[in-house]
């Protein structure tokens, strides 16, 4: 009890005007870097497009930009930039996965505590992807894949998919912005089933979602990319990298991190992109060619190739299409020989003349002789560090602000 009275009176005279200003003397509450009465900082950056949701905090990744973001297709090649650009700005991303919960692990760091949420769902069922969108109000859709295996056609993955995704996302009634990524060269007369499936998807999803950004990437270089890898890889082992027809083929290769850039300034504009669709491709043109050199001037390896005639290679990538479903087990991915990607190189693919680019986004692409292509050091034959890479060649000097 005499312990109980003593707590009672200390708070008495904790509560007493005298003690109030007391502390006020030592710990001042109207400071102006601290306590109750210290002005609120809160971003200058105006989400445009969802201008009306709740923002707090100067824009980084421990504010809160008001955008929960269910991103389908995360845990690919473009979804971890994608997911990692709406982290650093203080969004809440939903990370819907249908394979071990390993998968969006990397995706947990980009994002401040609680930000990354992964939610395990089945693509086939429509429960779990209301699910997962419930606390959505913008959903991405970045799903796509160019080879087909046993359980899952281009068909259903580039078509059914997005068309389901985007009829979803209309019904919610609280879905603001839908972002389709398709592919640079989708048409409906392509001779890939791929692009075929892509330029559906893209039907399918305006016709659901009439405000749906369409974006159309070119093929995406990167550090996990399927191109520059795919043959360093098969350079390193063989000796040489097989050029369908004669390596003429135009194609208009992109920087990764500026198509996923171009998704996030798509979703946060002023509402200018609702409805339009835009191709994305970097800022040069190659020829297959060209791009296949830059890779073997990064690797340090002289550049051997064996032409290989279109009906050569679609003779040796066909059995893999038709035992697909016909064999018991499960056949192995295709890399360089897939037939599909071969039947797409037989076309130029590259950004119509007139219509929205990177520029109308606001984004200057990267070129792709320097950094983003640096990720090729590690198939030297020598190790990273056997010659200098673009990075390390620039002046010091050249740098704006810098003094010796």
């Amino acid at each position: 009890m005499q312990a109980i009275s003593r707590r009672l009176a200390q708070q008495q005279s904790l509560n007493s005007p005298s003690s109030i200003a007391s502390l006020k003397f030592i710990y001042p509450l109207s400071h102006p870097h601290c306590g109750a009465d210290r002005p609120r900082y809160e971003s200058t950056l105006a989400t445009r497009g969802v201008g009306h949701l709740v923002r707090k905090g100067t824009g980084g990744r421990s504010s809160v930009s008001g955008i929960v973001a269910t991103v389908f297709g995360a845990t690919g090649f473009l979804g971890r930039y994608v997911v990692q650009q709406l982290a650093k700005m203080g969004s809440q991303v939903l990370v819907p996965f249908r394979g071990s919960e390993d998968s969006p692990r990397h995706l947990k760091l980009m994002g401040d505590l609680g930000q990354i949420v992964p939610m395990k769902y089945n693509p086939r069922d429509e429960s779990s992807i209301k699910a997962v969108m419930a606390k959505a109000n913008v959903v991405l859709n970045l799903i796509g894949r160019e080879y087909e295996t046993r359980n899952y056609s281009f068909e259903e993955v580039n078509h059914s998919m997005a068309e389901q995704l985007a009829t979803i996302a209309k019904e919610h009634g609280g879905i603001l912005r839908f972002i389709q990524v398709s592919c640079l060269g989708a048409s409906s007369s392509s001779p890939s089933r791929f692009l075929r499936a892509k330029a559906a998807a893209e039907e399918s999803v305006l016709k659901a979602f009439p405000e749906a950004t369409i974006l159309r990437p070119a093929g995406m270089i990167g550090t996990e990319d399927r191109i520059m890898n795919t043959w360093a890889h098969f350079a390193k082992k063989y000796g040489f990298v097989p050029l369908f027809g004669d390596g003429s083929t135009k194609i208009q290769p992109v920087y990764v991190v500026d198509v996923a850039a171009g998704a996030v300034s798509a979703l946060t504009d002023d509402g200018t992109s609702i409805g339009k669709v835009y191709e994305l491709g970097g800022p040069e043109i190659f020829t297959v060619h060209d791009l296949a050199e830059i890779m073997f001037d990064m690797i340090r390896e002289w550049p051997h190739y064996v032409k290989v005639p279109y009906p050569i290679a679609k003779a040796i990538s066909t059995p893999r299409e038709i035992l697909l479903n016909k064999v018991p087990f499960p056949l192995p991915t295709p890399s360089i020989f897939n037939l599909d990607q071969i039947l797409a190189l037989t076309q130029d693919t590259v950004v119509s003349e007139n219509a929205l680019t990177f520029n109308d986004l606001g984004i200057a692409p990267h070129k792709l002789k320097g950094y983003p292509v640096e990720f090729l050091i590690s198939y030297r034959k020598g190790g990273p560090q056997f010659g200098s890479t673009v990075s390390e060649r620039v002046d010091p000097d050249s740098f704006p602000g810098f003094s010796r």
